[in-house]
């Protein structure tokens, strides 16, 4: 395992190997941050082929990255309120809600962002 204590260039090697245990983890636990890679790759190709000039093009994918950046920190707080315990807790309901609406809010914004460079 990676040390966390490393320094310097170590270091950022060791946060690169945390990164893809992370995105690993996110993949194999959590379906919507698989059907949100998906909805990437579909995407992709057409903001590519859709995007008339390279900022259109880089708004159409980055919005959708963007919702995937959001899912990966609801993931996050969703594994980190459920280590602490599976009964129910009113603040920990609350931290999943508020995680679940950035997600939402984050494909507003990609829909909206769709609409209104292709529409």
């Amino acid at each position: 395992m990676a040390n966390p204590n490393a320094k310097g260039v170590k270091r950022l090697i060791n946060a690169c190997f945390f990164s893809v245990a992370g995105f690993k983890a996110t993949w194999t636990h959590e379906e919507a941050f698989r059907q949100e890679v998906i909805l990437f790759l579909v995407t992709t190709p057409l903001a590519i082929w859709l995007g008339q000039s390279n900022i259109e093009k880089l708004l159409l994918i980055g919005s959708i990255v963007l919702v995937m950046l959001v899912e990966l920190l609801n993931s996050a707080v969703e594994a980190v309120v459920d280590r602490v315990g599976f009964e129910h807790h009113e603040l920990s309901g609350r931290a999943k809600d508020i995680g679940s609406a950035a997600v939402m809010m984050s494909l507003a914004w990609a829909a909206v962002t769709w609409a209104v460079i292709l529409l």
